[in-house]
């Protein structure tokens, strides 16, 4: 019975005197090396420390004696008082197919609120992978994004009705606008459009952000079911915001000049006079990308020449009306470009 009892206490005892980490073998060799006595040189062979590395461990040790070698316990409750009860009531939603926030929403019309942060926790500590893609026959009944028509001047109803809308100062525009044929203009211009969205419509659309103080192309999206937006534009509902930006990219840069010799004629015709001196400027708009074909041009903000498109603007200096812009100019062009404008405006 003995000396049953002391081999056990004997294998016990390799657990300290055959460390398994090296945190623990550390902390027994520098024990026995200070406690103990024992010679560096036999400490190491022991340990399995070369004498060179074991002689760094000790300088490290007397540069930091407070050093910790064993984990402090971790504070507070080791259980979750809001999700233990919770938890099979999870998995049982969770092998309904359900995703985080559908179960965090049942959960919720339970009376039992739980953040789907929480929720995700729970599923993985029990071992469940990500839910894959779904689609919108497999997701469980309840509130969707609602989806807005497609843009279709075909579809468009003029017949009498009412509606709210917070676009309603645009529609102060729409007299001149209809004094000057828009759509015709845009059309000899060489403008792009199609059945669907012709020129007209897409510019209206666009004209009808600025007005509004919307910056950006990308805004269009929170407010793309506003009616009264759409019927300005002469559209069932407004284009989405990839139409409005891809739109730029498809005029040719020949339409521009015809644009504007084909508007400002038309708005002539309004009573508005044309001013018998212009103010002209090169403007340059700086180009970040890599393309190698953009030339160096001065940029006055910054009073440095960097990468940029260089454009020419002419603008009146009685209405301060702009009248004439090219953005295609290269060094070679710039002191034409000027001769260029007035035999346009001599014709």
């Amino acid at each position: 019975m003995f000396t049953r009892k002391a081999k056990k206490l004997t294998d016990l005892s390799k657990v300290f005197l055959e460390p398994a980490n090296a945190t623990h073998r550390q902390y027994e060799a520098l024990r026995v090396f200070f406690v103990e006595g024992i010679p560096g040189a036999e400490v190491a062979r022991s340990f399995g420390y070369t004498p060179g590395s074991f002689r760094v461990l000790v300088h490290q040790f007397r540069q930091n004696p407070r050093r910790d070698f064993f984990l402090k316990p971790a504070k507070g409750p080791h259980s979750a008082p809001k999700t233990d009860p919770l938890r099979d009531r999870v998995i049982a939603l969770r092998k309904q197919n359900l995703s985080i926030y559908d179960i965090s929403r049942n959960l919720a019309h339970q009376g039992r609120p739980l953040s789907p942060v929480a929720v995700a926790q729970i599923l993985k500590e029990e071992g469940f992978a990500r839910l894959p893609r779904r689609t919108d026959d497999e997701r469980p009944p309840g509130s969707r994004p609602t989806t807005a028509d497609v843009a279709d001047v075909r579809q468009l109803d003029l017949s009498s009705r009412s509606f709210r809308t917070k676009f309603g100062g645009l529609f102060l525009f729409l007299p001149m606008l209809a004094s000057i044929p828009l759509d015709r203009i845009l059309k000899k211009s060489g403008f792009p459009g199609s059945e669907m969205i012709p020129p007209g419509s897409a510019m209206r659309s666009l004209l009808a952000l600025k007005l509004f103080g919307t910056a950006r192309h990308g805004h269009v999206m929170s407010v793309v079911l506003d009616k009264g937006l759409a019927l300005f534009a002469g559209l069932n509902v407004t284009p989405k915001r990839s139409f409005l930006t891809e739109y730029s990219c498809r005029i040719d840069p020949v339409c521009y000049p015809k644009l504007m010799r084909h508007w400002f004629d038309a708005v002539g015709q309004l009573g508005l006079p044309r001013g018998h001196s212009f103010d002209l400027d090169f403007h340059t708009i700086p180009f970040h990308g890599d393309d190698a074909l953009i030339e160096k041009h001065y940029v006055s903000t910054r009073s440095r020449r960097q990468k940029g498109i260089l454009a020419f603007l002419v603008q009146d200096a009685e209405t301060r009306v702009f009248c004439y812009a090219n953005g295609e100019l290269r060094k070679d062009q710039q002191n034409d470009e000027i001769l260029r404008f007035v035999l346009r405006q001599a014709q």
